[in-house]
């Protein structure tokens, strides 16, 4: 992927944290995946405007038929998850 340098303004207390945590190398890394995922956030939650102007909102119901549905298939992952896994 291509890379573009730009200068951005950040308040120095975040600075500081991050560099707590990383390298001077790792700040940009560090700042694009935090970047990239606002990105995917506000492409997901456009998604969900354009599927609610056509579909109608989300009924009560519906929210928690998905979310059982996650907890089912995580309850799936978990049963099935080899015994190496549960040692790291």
């Amino acid at each position: 992927m291509a890379t573009r340098k730009i200068t951005i303004t950040v308040p120095e207390e975040l600075v500081e944290s991050i560099r707590e945590r990383v390298d001077s190398r790792g700040v940009s890394a560090y700042i694009a995946a935090a970047a990239a995922h606002q990105d995917a956030m506000d492409r997901l939650r456009d998604l969900a405007n354009r599927l609610e102007e056509e579909h109608g909102a989300v009924t009560t119901g519906e929210q928690q038929a998905a979310l059982d549905r996650i907890a089912a298939i995580d309850a799936w992952h978990d049963e099935h998850r080899p015994a190496s896994d549960e040692a790291a």
